[in-house]
């Protein structure tokens, strides 16, 4: 299915997708829009999967622009190549971290993965880190078992 059929399918109501671990709503994805920086600044997705959030991101706003990391390109379906990076394993980092204004992970499998990304480039340029994952207490548009958690740099 393309991008386009899934983002279609979209409405208030989180729904799942086979190749994406959150559960998407239109509420969700404009939530999102509204917090990412926008170009030419960019969200590095470390752990992006299949790619699907971040392609409905970029194809409902053109001012919005993220890229991802992954272990594996096979995994990746919807992220433009020239975008899409791969690290060594999935405690590696990937130095693309330096230049994002913004990062985003959906379900980390490891936690510990976002300090050590914090730890050796927290001091760049990095002003936003957006944690996608379970347990919400409020509705901000996920499912109710999911939440969203955003820590941004004081200015």
């Amino acid at each position: 299915m393309d991008i386009s059929q899934i983002s279609s399918q979209l409405s208030s109501s989180p729904k799942r997708f086979s190749d994406c671990c959150l559960a998407i709503s239109n509420t969700f994805v404009t939530n999102l829009i509204h917090l990412l920086p926008k170009k030419p600044a960019f969200t590095l997705s470390i752990g992006s999967g299949s790619g699907l959030l971040e392609a409905l991101l970029t194809r409902t706003n053109a001012t919005i622009s993220v890229e991802g990391v992954e272990v594996a390109s096979t995994v990746n379906h919807y992220i433009a190549e020239e975008d899409m990076h791969v690290t060594g394993g999935a405690w590696d980092l990937h130095s693309r971290a330096q230049q994002a204004a913004a990062w985003m992970f959906v379900y980390p499998r490891q936690p510990r993965l976002i300090t050590k990304y914090i730890e050796a480039y927290g001091d760049e340029s990095i002003d936003m880190i957006v944690w996608l994952g379970p347990k919400s207490l409020e509705d901000v548009g996920l499912a109710p078992y999911e939440t969203a958690v955003v820590a941004r740099r004081s200015t």
